[in-house]
């Protein structure tokens, strides 16, 4: 007899795992990884693409007080 649900439900995940891999849906840490773009030029601290100015500068004001801001982060320079 046989096909209770439990080997239902694990056939169904077995399916699934295997269109998420042809798919290359899945983890996201290498398109996070992809995403540290923006970095401290003092203590090379990455940070992600979709950083605001604040958080930089609130990086730059506790970690390198006695540097510049833009010593940091160059980019932020208007």
């Amino acid at each position: 007899m046989g096909g209770g649900n439990g080997q239902k439900a694990k056939m169904a995940r077995e399916k699934n795992l295997e269109k998420q891999k042809a798919a290359g849906k899945g983890s996201q840490l290498e398109k996070n990884k992809k995403a540290m773009s923006i970095q401290c030029k003092v203590c090379m601290q990455t940070f992600m693409c979709t950083t605001s100015e604040v958080k930089c500068r609130e990086h730059a004001e506790a970690k390198h007080p006695k540097s510049d801001v833009y010593a940091c982060f160059p980019h932020l320079k208007p």
